[in-house]
């Protein structure tokens, strides 16, 4: 019995993955167990913006391996308050709330809005109301579903949590004829990542955030896959120079190697959650902390920035300029492509499986768009490689 056939007979996976089982890794390439490489151009969705086993948060991860990886939230260890600090200092922000996985963020998120309703805007106990936004992609937990619009996200798995409406994505009028003064905030994803890289119409970031300070609602930014580089910037807020009211980080922050989430906000917001009111078993653990600090300290650089920020215009522009009749449309910002193709031809699985077979790793999201996310540590040498067989694929 093969790799493959273990998974599916042991394994419930949620997901329908590329038949390729990686066994190892480095960089930007990948290699299955019968030795092909592949370009990582899934890159863990966004998780992997370093690379593979980048060298400077391996040894960030081995020294800390070496003295201790789990302590008891009875006391604190010498890792938490310098990873908090710095992702303070990056975000503008002035405390940080550590959690494990992006659902874990957002449903922290979730719960610090409606306390922040009801303690501060003063909204009646268990009326608080979040908007979010169609196509949205938050999570998989009970709560987050209960706001998707995705049907096989939502199908089966109600009942589901009352307090959410969900608003068009980029609809300015919607968002303001949707808030009420029952309305604790407005939960948002700065460019939609699962639903195929859609970046919103110019200007609208900037005109949501200015409305919700109008009307006393709590902008949240769910950068957990738009976040840390993979824009262009240190966060895609910064495209419209945007400051959240809070912010919710994962998958990058942890650098590819270990679980690591974060809801980030001021003091006046967070504060309204007391101690033993909400917590987490590993969040804040020193193992995920020394990694973490280890990526924030690389942000701070701001290399992986400008990295993103010229690659990324290279390859679109590359991508729009080939000449792909498979394809209807190609969105993007920084080293973040969707690509749109045209009905009635191949489906995204199909690209996506012909795409492996010439070398590259990418991910088909709402049977309509095929997603390019490749590390922001690529060469330009590489990304050619990539590009040609992409358009090969494509044309």
């Amino acid at each position: 019995m093969d790799d493959i056939e273990l998974v599916e007979r042991y394994g419930a996976h949620n997901y329908h993955p590329l038949p390729v089982v990686v066994a190892e890794a480095e960089g930007v390439w990948v290699r299955d167990t019968d030795g092909k490489r592949y370009m990582d151009m899934l890159s863990g969705y966004s998780a992997l913006n370093f690379g593979h086993g980048h060298p400077r948060l391996l040894a960030a991860a081995k020294a800390q391996l070496d003295r201790v990886t789990l302590t008891s939230r009875a006391f604190y260890n010498d890792q938490l308050g310098p990873f908090c600090k710095q992702l303070a200092e990056l975000t503008g922000m002035e405390t940080v709330l550590p959690m494990n996985t992006g659902a874990e963020g957002v449903e922290t998120a979730i719960k610090l809005s409606r306390r922040w309703g009801y303690d501060v805007k003063g909204i009646a106990p268990g009326r608080a109301r979040i908007i979010a936004c169609e196509n949205n992609f938050h999570g998989r937990t009970t709560t987050v579903i209960s706001f998707s619009t995705d049907p096989s996200a939502r199908d089966g798995f109600g009942p589901f949590t009352p307090g959410f409406e969900v608003v068009p994505y980029g609809d300015l009028g919607a968002l303001a004829a949707a808030i009420d003064d029952e309305t604790a905030a407005f939960l948002v994803e700065p460019v939609q990542g699962e639903a195929g890289v859609v970046v919103p119409p110019p200007g609208y970031l900037k005109a949501a955030r200015d409305l919700c300070a109008e009307r006393n609602v709590l902008f949240v930014a769910d950068e957990v896959q738009s976040g840390l580089g993979r824009t262009g910037r240190t966060f895609a807020c910064e495209l419209e120079g945007v400051q959240p009211d809070v912010y919710i980080l994962g998958k990058a922050l942890g650098g590819g190697i270990f679980p690591l989430s974060a809801v980030v906000s001021r003091w006046d917001i967070m504060s309204v959650i007391r101690p033993g009111e909400h917590g987490s078993t590993f969040g804040g653990n020193p193992l995920a902390c020394a990694v973490g600090r280890e990526v924030l300290s690389m942000l701070a650089e701001g290399e992986i920035q400008r990295r993103a920020d010229q690659l990324g215009r290279r390859f679109l522009e590359a991508l729009r300029a080939a000449p792909m009749a498979k394809v209807k449309e190609i969105r993007g910002v920084g080293l973040w492509a969707g690509v749109e193709l045209l009905p009635g031809g191949p489906t995204t699985r199909e690209v996506c499986e012909a795409l492996a077979a010439e070398g590259i790793l990418a991910k088909d999201t709402h049977e309509t768009t095929v997603r390019f996310s490749p590390p922001l540590v690529i060469t330009e040498d590489e990304l050619d490689w990539g590009l040609e067989r992409i358009a090969k694929v494509l044309a």
